[in-house]
């Protein structure tokens, strides 16, 4: 045992260099003093505007065969990581970390060698090989509940990397997890929805597997459920599930996907995750419009109750639900049915640009505040203009009609 835990850390502390790069910083979170706050955490719903480029081909699972002989056993470097950070001692690895760091060149290059001989002689398992363990727990019905999470737990973590998730649906994976969307026990079907949004995320090939396994449906059931980690899960996978898929949007607002999101944000008892996550999702389904100007805007980016529900959200003490909220009414006010009136005499969209721009000369002379407060600014400048430009091609038409 303490040669596998000696091994382990070496192995990680090396990883851990090669694979995670300079740790950012993270700007202080939270203030008292002006009653407002960040969310404690980046949420994993929260997805980076990512699309794939023109030769990233993600929809075909053999994209990342090259790299999976690698690493060992290891179908990934993630997954060797994932297990030696697992079997290595907090303390031991720092200090091994700390020692690598001053390693040469040309030493890191053989320390590196010595660490991939070393993994293909324990012949530690596959990711492969343990997804099917976790999935044959999952097809056993004998299997008690604890066992049940901790297999969709293990899978939680190994469908992160992209050949991972590509491979989840040929060892039976998909099939497995899906069946646990429909267990008694909340925290499983939590579990399970979170899964498939892990597994999905920025990830066509994914996508349309899950899709055409009929599981939309279900997911937005849960996103109504009383249970709030539940109806959280579910609505960051149905996030993941459509994002820059259209036919996936085409069955969102089939399932009335539109009124769901329309109850959440004009609901302030709504949870603020569930709202942070709806506002996402709604300027990403706005931004896709966009992309795809020859289809017809759905009558939902018109809704008066909708657009005023977004901008009173300007108005929220949760500043990342702030931002969100800003954001989407930028894109809104680009879409071609935009109605600026609406945005001023319904929603008193001028008067919130107002008040968040004094709430932002208040925060812009705290440091602990003043790089978002500068940002926001700079994005509240940009929907004002919009908006404002909007409202000027309002009093044209006007007076042309009337001259």
């Amino acid at each position: 045992m303490g040669i596998s835990m000696s091994i382990s850390t070496t192995v990680a502390a090396l990883l851990v260099l090669l694979l995670m790069g300079i740790a950012r910083t993270e700007r202080v979170n939270k203030s008292s003093s002006v009653g407002l706050f960040w969310s404690t955490a980046k949420e994993e719903g929260d997805l980076l505007r990512w699309k794939p480029e023109a030769n990233d081909d993600l929809s075909d699972p053999t994209v990342h065969e090259e790299e999976r002989h690698l690493d060992g056993g290891f179908s990934s470097l993630d997954g060797m990581l994932q297990w030696a950070i697992g079997h290595s001692d907090p303390a031991k690895l720092k200090e091994a970390t700390l020692d690598i760091q001053h390693l040469s060149p040309e030493d890191l290059k053989q320390r590196q060698m010595e660490i991939k001989e070393l993994m293909e002689k324990l012949n530690t398992p596959s990711d492969a090989k343990l997804m099917k363990i976790a999935i044959d727990d999952l097809n056993n019905l004998s299997v008690p509940l604890e066992d049940r999470r901790r297999a969709l737990e293990e899978l939680l973590i190994l469908v992160e990397p992209i050949d991972n998730a590509n491979d989840l649906h040929k060892l039976g994976g998909l099939t497995a997890v899906i069946r646990e969307l429909d267990n008694v026990d909340p925290e499983i079907r939590t579990i399970s929805a979170w899964i498939l949004g892990k597994a999905s995320q920025n990830n066509p090939f994914v996508q349309n597997q899950i899709l055409e396994l009929g599981t939309l449906a279900k997911l937005m059931d849960m996103a109504r459920s009383n249970y709030v980690e539940e109806a959280t899960k579910a609505l960051y996978a149905i996030s993941a599930l459509i994002r820059n898929n259209l036919e996936g949007q085409e069955l969102f607002y089939m399932e009335a996907g539109d009124m769901m999101l329309q109850n959440i944000l004009s609901n302030s008892s709504s949870d603020i995750r569930l709202r942070r996550k709806s506002v996402f999702l709604l300027a990403d389904l706005v931004e896709c419009q966009l992309d795809s100007r020859k289809s017809k805007e759905p009558p939902f980016f018109s809704n008066h109750l909708l657009l005023k529900s977004v901008v009173d959200l300007m108005a929220s003490a949760d500043l990342d639900l702030q931002e969100k909220a800003l954001y989407a009414v930028k894109k809104l006010l680009l879409l071609r049915s935009t109605d600026a009136l609406v945005f001023k005499e319904v929603c008193g969209l001028d008067l919130a640009l107002q008040r968040m721009r004094e709430q932002l000369q208040q925060l812009i002379v705290d440091d602990k505040f003043k790089e978002y407060a500068q940002d926001m600014e700079n994005l509240r400048g940009e929907v004002e203009a919009i908006f404002l430009g909007e409202l000027d091609k309002v009093r044209r038409t006007t007076d042309s009609a009337l001259s």
